[in-house]
């Protein structure tokens, strides 16, 4: 039976490379951003069911992001209805992933998980967190959004420091031989649990 570990954080904190970090240790990763971009893509499971709700989110036959972006600015009952068809293909995707995985450890990336409700599931939660300063610059930094879009994103999520007061794990992400550290203890600390469950 593995472990399941559930990683969450918001966004600019580091979340994706504290992801990876933990595969280098051994640790299957699931990754819910991944996911979607797999059930959006051309073929993908939510294709069909996105078209038939909002015909002109399909592109070259897979569902656009930018086009979803413009029918939620415009429709306010349009982010519910897409929920309401990803999520439980969202669902679907990560069972399957958990059933087929063979690492003693599954780290289960989902950003919303404390907002969604969902960590009740997991043997233990991670939060991954950074000074409110780095968290700011490495979003802008990134170029994909201004500052303004980042304030109003920030707004939507739970305050991180509830994130950390919920989580099992904090791992802070100032550098990257800290987070690594931090990573390398919490799978040290779960291995030895399952060496004497």
């Amino acid at each position: 039976m593995s472990f399941l570990l559930g990683l969450t954080g918001s966004i600019g904190m580091g979340k994706s490379t504290t992801a990876r970090l933990f595969a280098e240790r051994g640790c299957a990763v699931w990754d819910a951003d991944a996911a979607v971009h797999r059930l959006y893509a051309p073929g993908g499971a939510a294709v069909v069911p996105m078209g038939a709700a909002f015909p002109d989110a399909i592109v070259d036959g897979g569902v656009s992001r930018e086009a979803l972006k413009r029918i939620i600015a415009t429709d306010p009952t349009a982010l519910k209805r897409i929920e309401t068809i990803v999520h439980p293909l969202v669902g679907e995707d990560r069972a399957a992933f958990v059933a087929q995985a063979r690492a003693d450890i599954i780290v289960l990336d989902i950003p919303l998980l404390f907002e969604g409700g969902s960590a009740d599931r997991f043997d233990a939660t991670v939060t991954v967190s950074a000074p409110a300063e780095v968290q700011r610059q490495r979003v802008l930094d990134r170029g994909a959004m201004t500052a303004p879009q980042f304030e109003m994103i920030l707004a939507k999520q739970m305050p991180d420091a509830r994130k950390r007061a919920l989580a099992d794990h904090v791992v802070i992400t100032d550098t990257m031989e800290h987070a690594a550290q931090q990573v390398a203890a919490i799978v040290d600390a779960i291995r030895k649990r399952l060496q004497h469950a």
